[in-house]
């Protein structure tokens, strides 16, 4: 790719201003990498356009000079999507944040590209409907962000990932062309759905610039329960026995260890006093008293079964929310060890013995090292979260972590699962792609990315090479 020279920083200039053109060491750093530290952050340029058209310019600006393109949201990735490390360009879509042309028959609403995801549900909550996709990362990342990655969060056993959610979006290609997909459509079987090729993309097919989104009614009186579980079979029936009763919004679980960092670096509480190897957390609504009535039901049945050991239900919002945070301030808490992450999947049904054997294969290979567990257990994804001790090097540490990584990929294929749930591939996991993709499945990957982005300009060297 072409380096970036006086020209060409003055070509830019003059599509999005000589003050949104930035090369100081604290802009390439901030907006170079995400928040993976597998790979030095080394971009060339941060271009910070404020319209379609500018994004337009930028890139057939790219286009003829060559030059690599990195997009840019919220920067919150955890697969090195975003991250530039060969002195590309990187755009990021901060300024493309409004929110506009709300429609209260169709429930939609037009966002830009770097709209943040916190925003857009304090937007939907002021029209009184509901924004379900929601993460620990809602106050910083974007939504361009969202579907670039079709981020998934901890409601996803009920509203399901961000796909389900985008109804129509415009997408800037390779060669600066605008492409303006579904609009809104509930109903449209003209051909190919194109919208779905690029959610989940990670932006090596085009740019997410705008997005009509969809809205929901809001939910009615969320409760929160925290269950002690003895292993992760009993979770499995909790999960079968609940559903079997309620409708549950989230079904998220975390081990004792989890708890212990996050009490002890959080300032929470423990939920009860005596601790048990894993802890599942339900969310449901209860619009009337009938609904507790037959939560605590199951709770009961689960209890005589041997399934739950202890357990507690929020009777407040402000207990619901701080019972939510002995999971969702998770990630935030590890981050101070530099976790070594693997975000995998498989079916619901064999979540038990997919992480038995993922365990096995970790807990022999890292002895000496604090393992993590959480996730999203009603849709079968789990986090596993290897912890850097404070003496080891990050390279040797890195180099260690991979090794193993080759074993857990394998227990994932045996599985039919996903190396990568919800996170993404990104620079991460590219070498580990054949093991949820065939040959064949991989090779037309690369054909569509040839038909969007013909000269390679975008986001290079994510997914594959």
């Amino acid at each position: 790719m072409t380096p970036i020279g006086k020209d060409i920083l003055a070509a830019l200039q003059g599509i999005v201003g000589a003050g949104r053109v930035l090369t100081d060491a604290e802009s390439l750093l901030r907006y170079g990498r995400d928040w993976t530290r597998a790979h030095t952050p080394d971009a060339g340029v941060i271009v910070l356009p404020s319209s379609i058209g500018q994004v337009q310019d930028v890139v057939r600006l790219a286009a003829s000079k060559q030059l690599a393109i990195v997009p840019s949201g919220g920067r919150t990735g955890l697969s090195a999507g975003a991250v530039a490390c060969n002195s590309e360009m990187v755009l990021a879509l901060d300024r493309l944040n409004r929110i506009e042309d709300f429609n209260p028959v169709d429930r939609t609403v037009r966002c830009g590209a770097g709209v943040v995801t916190e925003q857009l549900q304090q937007y939907a909550d002021a029209q009184g409907l509901f924004y379900p996709v929601d993460f620990a990362s809602s106050g910083s990342s974007q939504i361009g962000g969202n579907i670039s990655t079709n981020a998934g969060g901890i409601k996803v056993i009920r509203h399901g990932m961000t796909r389900d959610w985008v109804a129509g979006l415009k997408l800037v290609t390779g060669t600066g062309e605008l492409l303006d997909l579904n609009r809104g459509l509930v109903k449209n079987n003209a051909g190919y759905d194109l919208r779905h090729l690029v959610i989940g993309a990670e932006g090596t097919l085009g740019i997410v610039v705008e997005a009509t989104m969809s809205l929901s009614r809001p939910p009615e009186n969320l409760a929160v329960m925290v269950l002690g579980v003895p292993d992760m079979a009993s979770i499995m029936s909790v999960l079968a026995a609940f559903q079997g009763g309620i409708e549950l919004s989230a079904f998220e679980f975390f081990s004792e260890l989890a708890l212990c960092k996050v009490v002890a670096h959080q300032g929470l509480q423990r939920p009860f006093d005596n601790p048990t190897q894993y802890y599942a957390l339900l969310e449901f609504e209860q619009p009337d008293e009938q609904a507790m009535e037959t939560a605590m039901g199951l709770f009961e049945h689960c209890v005589g079964r041997g399934w739950v050991l202890d357990g507690v239900v929020s009777q407040s919002v402000a207990q619901a929310q701080a019972l939510w945070r002995l999971r969702e301030d998770i990630s935030e808490t590890l981050s101070r060890w530099t976790p070594y992450k693997n975000d995998i999947s498989t079916v619901v049904s064999r979540v038990p013995s997919f992480l038995a054997e993922v365990e096995a294969v970790v807990s022999a290979s890292y002895p000496d090292f604090e393992i993590v567990w959480y996730g999203h257990i009603g849709d079968g994804n789990l986090h596993l979260n290897v912890l850097k001790p404070d003496g080891l090097a990050m390279e040797e540490f890195q180099r260690r972590c991979g090794e193993v990584s080759k074993q857990v990929f394998e227990i994932v294929q045996r599985h039919g699962g996903s190396i990568s749930a919800e996170h993404g591939v990104g620079l991460l996991k590219k070498d580990y792609l054949h093991y949820s993709r065939s040959p064949l499945e991989i090779e037309i990957m690369r054909q569509i990315k040839r038909v969007f982005d013909p000269q390679g300009i975008l986001n290079p060297g994510k997914i594959f090479d």
